[in-house]
C-alpha cells in the first residue's frame, strides 16, 4: 500500500490534463480524517527554488510543523514562474483545503516536470475535487504513478519500524546530485511523534540516502521530502531512535530505486572511499569519482580502467598521495600504491558486467569514509535530454 500503509492516511491519483494522453499527473497524499498531524520537511538547497517549495517552507513555518494533506503534480515543475508561480502553489494549497475541510497552510504542494514554462492552474484545480473524492486507504499505489516524470516505474516502500509503520513513495530518475535529487517523496507513519522528532529522523535518513546519491551531478529546483505522522499507531511515543532508524531505511530504498531507474541506466555504481585525510576529504573525493564522466563511460563498457579513477581521486581537492592510493572494482584490487596490480581477469571480468558495480577506492591517509550510490552513463541518457519535451 506505500504511502498509505500506516494508519491513517489515505491517497489518490488522477489526470489533470499537464501531461498529454490523459496520464495521471495530480497525485493527493492526505490524513483520514483531514486534521493536520506533525509534518517535517527537507528541501533543495537550489536558490532558484520553485515556487511549491517556497509554498510548502511558508506553510510548515505557519503551522508549527503541521499538516494535512500533500498535493503534487507532474509534468510541470512551477519553476522560474515568478509571483504567478507562487501565486498558482497557493492557489492549488487552498482548493485543496476546501475539499478537505482543512486550513490553506495545513496543505504541503509538490511540483515536477519542465522548468520556466507556466503551470497550467486552471485543470489543475478543476482536477482536486476528483482526486478529493478518490482518497482511499488503497489508493497508494496510484498517487505513486501520478508524480513519475521520466521514471519508468513507481517508487513505493513500506517498513515495519516494530509497532508502527513508515510508508513511503518517490519519484526521481535524473538531476540526481545533493542536495537531494529531482525528486519528490513522500513519507508517512503511524508512530506518535513530534515535528522535532520528524525533522530530525528526516534530516539524518536525508543525510545517507537522498543526499548520497547522484547520476549527473545536477541538482534541481523542487526537490521536497515530506514525513507525516498520524499516530494512529497507538503505541505511546514513539522513541528517537526507533524513528530513526526505521526512516532510514525506508529513504535508503526508496534512493536505492531512484538510482537504479536512472535515466538510460544499464549498471547501478556503489563507490565508497576510504583511507581519506577526514570525513570531509572523502565526500570530496567518492563525488568527484561518481559524478566523473570519464569513469561513468568505463562503467557502461564494462571497462575497470582505474586510471581514471586515481585522475579525479588527485583533481578532488581531498589531500592525495599518489604512492599510497588503491583501487578494487568488486574486491578485486586492481591498483596499489598508486601502480596497477597483478590480479584476476577472469574474475575482474565477471565483477564488471552485471548490473551493480562495487568501487572501493583507498587514499592511505586516514579514517575518512564516504559512500555515493551513482550510475553509468549511457546513450539513453543523452536521448532523454537532448530535448526539452
Amino acid at each position: 500500500m506505500s504511502v498509505t500503509a500506516a494508519k491513517g492516511f489515505v491517497a489518490a491519483g488522477v489526470a489533470c490534463g499537464i501531461k498529454p494522453a490523459g496520464a495521471p499527473d495530480l497525485a493527493l497524499v492526505a490524513t483520514a480524517d483531514q486534521r493536520a498531524v506533525a509534518a517535517a520537511a527537507v528541501f533543495t538547497t537550489n536558490k532558484a527554488t520553485a515556487a511549491p517549495v517556497l509554498a510548502s517552507r511558508g506553510h510548515l513555518a505557519a503551522t508549527g510543523g503541521r499538516a494535512a494533506a500533500v498535493v503534487l503534480n507532474s509534468g510541470n515543475a512551477n519553476a522560474a514562474t515568478g509571483a504567478a508561480g507562487l501565486g498558482n502553489a497557493e492557489r492549488t494549497c487552498a482548493v485543496v483545503a476546501t475539499q478537505l475541510g482543512c486550513a490553506p497552510e495545513e496543505v504541503l504542494v509538490c511540483s515536477t516536470g519542465l522548468i520556466g514554462i507556466p503551470l497550467p492552474i486552471e485543470p489543475l484545480v478543476a482536477a482536486v475535487p476528483a482526486a478529493a473524492q478518490a482518497l482511499a486507504p488503497d489508493g497508494g499505489p496510484a498517487a505513486a504513478q501520478a508524480i513519475l516524470t521520466t521514471d519508468t516505474v513507481a517508487k513505493q516502500v513500506v517498513v515495519d519500524g516494530g509497532g508502527f509503520t513508515v510508508g513511503g513513495m518517490a519519484k526521481g530518475a535524473a538531476m540526481l546530485a545533493p542536495n537531494m535529487a529531482t525528486m519528490l517523496a513522500v513519507l508517512t507513519t503511524d508512530a506518535d511523534a513530534t515535528p522535532g522528532q520528524l525533522a530530525a529522523a528526516l534530516a539524518a535518513a536525508t543525510a545517507s540516502s537522498f543526499h548520497a546519491i547522484t547520476v549527473d551531478g545536477a541538482t534541481s529546483t523542487n526537490d521536497t521530502v515530506v514525513l507525516l505522522a498520524s499516530g494512529a499507531a497507538g503505541q505511546g511515543p514513539v522513541g528517537d531512535d526507533a524513528l530513526a532508524a526505521a526512516v532510514a531505511k525506508a529513504c535508503d530504498d526508496l534512493a536505492g530505486q531512484m538510482v537504479l531507474d536512472a535515466e538510460g541506466a544499464t549498471k547501478v555504481v556503489r563507490v565508497r572511499v576510504t583511507g581519506a585525510a577526514s570525513s570531509g576529504d572523502a565526500r570530496r573525493a567518492v563525488r568527484r569519482v561518481a559524478e566523473s564522466q570519464l569513469c561513468k563511460c568505463s562503467w557502461y563498457g564494462a571497462d575497470p580502467y582505474w586510471g581514471r579513477v586515481v585522475s579525479e581521486l588527485g583533481a578532488s581537492g581531498a589531500a592525495f598521495d599518489a604512492d599510497r592510493v588503491s583501487v578494487a572494482y568488486g574486491g578485486v584490487v586492481v591498483c596499489a600504491g598508486g601502480v596497477a596490480a597483478a590480479h584476476d581477469v577472469s574474475t575482474l571480468a565477471w565483477a564488471m558486467a552485471g548490473p551493480r558495480i562495487e568501487l572501493d577506492a583507498d587514499l592511505g591517509l586516514g579514517d575518512g569514509e564516504a559512500i555515493v550510490l551513482t550510475c553509468d552513463l549511457a546513450p539513453g541518457y543523452i536521448a532523454e535530454n537532448m530535448r526539452t519535451s
